[in-house]
């Protein structure tokens, strides 16, 4: 029923041609929400933590709750997307809610809405809002200490923007994602995601461009709203012990630094005796910003980032020989991040043992208004020996499997789009080797080349390319029955009629290690979760 809220491929084109004013759609959420029983005071009394941003603020999210909870504290959060299961996005005490609880405010909120009807308004709200919706009355009725909630889409007319006293917000980083939403340059994105200030309530943001923080800065002093400028995670560890983190990469320190400021401002806000001690009194300016205080971390605080996990961000699997990569990087930025996580997990891997070669395998998609073609140029460094690419379906019927309906695209248009990837893929190949055909593939700065690369010329290498028509497909390919957990019934006939795949099979069947990052949709890392983590859906 919760798909049946989703707006279908059609009807989307439509409403983009003829987008209504994002105004009204903020008064139609909070009509919603006096129908389904609140007011907008009544989520005053969630003691919100409210946080936007382009990268990043996910796992801002995911930090900032962990530590609030190490305190002791019942937490709410609310996410999206999801990557499994829908009742990822409602959280509590860090855990999705179970399957009962979902069942039970699902239909308690389904048909409060059914019953106050009436000629004038759209009896369901779309899927996102239902569920902003549902999360506000979960968190109510199982009384919790406070709710992070992370921003859908921008800010100023996101649904979950009917919040009217947050105790803390947070900018994460800005940068270019859902333009045809949110405009075409970081600044008009940065006055969509400052639209989540509140008059008088503290809102904190990591270091931007000069540009977009001007913006911040001029749309936080219009609406009387104290902005700071977080420091740097070093500056907080001055002092004292390296700050470990739960979630890999070094663009996480940015999002754990502005997590500590949430939650450092959150418990002084509630007057919570454990916020930790302020070691920098004066604080100085950057940008004409005032900088957030500098403090000594607490013990639930460093307890709180260690154990925080945030699946499909920068996490590894070790199967066997094969390792999986994952990150739902989808934007410029964020995808050059991926790359340097990668390309550092490898030279820090131990080396195989076997005789055969080491395997590089990209696994890629991307969605909506993204350029795909930027996305994949930025992937190139890493040297990818095969690269794969497939739509966010888990099986190519996917009538079983209703945590990954999306009736927002057809099939043949996802198809299609894979089909571009691919050639927009081979011609970077040939263009990087298109210079001197002959000359050897030039090795990456520690340690060898890729080895299958090697006894070839590499403008043979653009052949190594393959579209798989769902992520089952492709993973079954991948992994050659090799990874000990995904081990699906025999793959379906034709899977290795290409020559490539039929090549390929035999190379990644010898292979001593396969490493393979996924990447570029956030909803095709959780369809490969899926697959490679049953656990998962249970």
């Amino acid at each position: 029923m919760l798909n049946t809220l989703q707006t279908n491929a059609g009807y989307l084109e439509q409403v983009k041609r003829q987008r209504g004013d994002p105004q009204t759609q903020l008064e139609a959420m909070e009509l919603y929400l006096a129908r389904s029983g609140l007011q907008v005071e009544d989520l005053d009394r969630l003691n919100i933590i409210h946080v936007t941003g382009t990268k990043g603020k996910g796992s801002t999210c995911a930090f900032t709750e962990c530590i609030l909870r190490s305190y002791g504290l019942k937490t709410g959060f609310f996410s999206s997307p999801h990557l499994v299961q829908v009742r990822e996005r409602i959280r509590i005490n860090g855990q999705p809610i179970s399957p009962e609880l979902f069942t039970k405010y699902f239909w308690r909120l389904y048909h409060r809405l059914e019953e106050t009807k009436d000629g004038s308004c759209v009896s369901m709200p779309p899927y996102f809002r239902f569920l902003t919706l549902m999360a506000f009355h979960v968190f109510l009725q199982e009384k919790v200490d406070l709710a992070v909630v992370e921003v859908g889409i921008g800010g100023a007319y996101d649904c979950t923007n009917i919040i009217r006293k947050p105790v803390v917000c947070g900018v994460s980083s800005l940068g270019i994602d859902h333009t045809s939403l949110l405009g075409d340059t970081v600044e008009k994105i940065a006055w969509q995601k400052g639209g989540i200030f509140k008059q008088g309530v503290p809102a904190f943001t990591v270091l931007q461009p000069e540009g977009p923080l001007a913006v911040l800065r001029d749309r936080a002093q219009q609406i009387s709203c104290p902005l700071y400028l977080c420091p740097t995670l070093e500056a907080l560890e001055e002092g004292g012990p390296p700050l470990a983190l739960g979630l890999d990469g070094e663009h996480q320190r940015s999002n754990a630094a502005l997590a500590l400021q949430l939650a450092h401002c959150w418990l002084q806000r509630q007057d919570h005796h454990g916020a930790g001690e302020v070691k920098a009194s004066r604080p100085g300016l950057l940008w004409q910003l005032p900088l957030a205080p500098v403090f000594q971390p607490t013990s639930h605080m460093r307890l709180g980032l260690r154990n925080t996990e945030w699946l499909g961000r920068t996490q590894v699997l070790r199967r066997g020989p094969l390792t999986w990569y994952l990150d739902g990087a989808h934007t410029p930025s964020s995808v050059q991040a991926c790359v340097r996580w990668f390309r550092q997990a490898l030279q820090g891997r131990e080396r195989p043992s076997g005789s055969g070669p080491e395997v590089r395998v990209l696994l890629f998609n991307a969605t909506g208004d993204r350029d795909p073609a930027a996305l994949l140029k930025l992937l190139q460094p890493c040297q990818f020996d095969y690269a794969v690419f497939c739509p966010n379906l888990t099986e190519v019927s996917s009538t079983g499997n209703a945590d990954q309906q999306n009736f927002t695209v057809t099939l043949d248009q996802v198809l299609l789009r894979c089909l571009e990837h691919q050639q927009h893929w081979n011609h970077l190949d040939e263009e990087q080797a298109s210079p001197d055909l002959w000359s050897a593939p030039s090795p990456e700065p520690a340690g060898p080349t890729s080895l299958l690369l090697a006894p070839h010329p590499p403008h043979t290498c653009s052949a190594s390319s393959l579209v798989f028509s769902c992520i089952s497909h492709a993973l079954q390919w991948i992994s050659q029955g090799r990874d000990p957990v995904f081990q699906p019934p025999t793959p379906p006939k034709g899977l290795l009629t290409h020559p490539v795949a039929h090549s390929g099979a035999s190379v990644l069947h010898e292979a001593a290690a396969i490493h393979v990052l996924v990447t570029g949709s956030l909803h095709l890392v959780g369809g490969v979760l899926k697959l490679l983590e049953p656990a998962l859906s249970q």
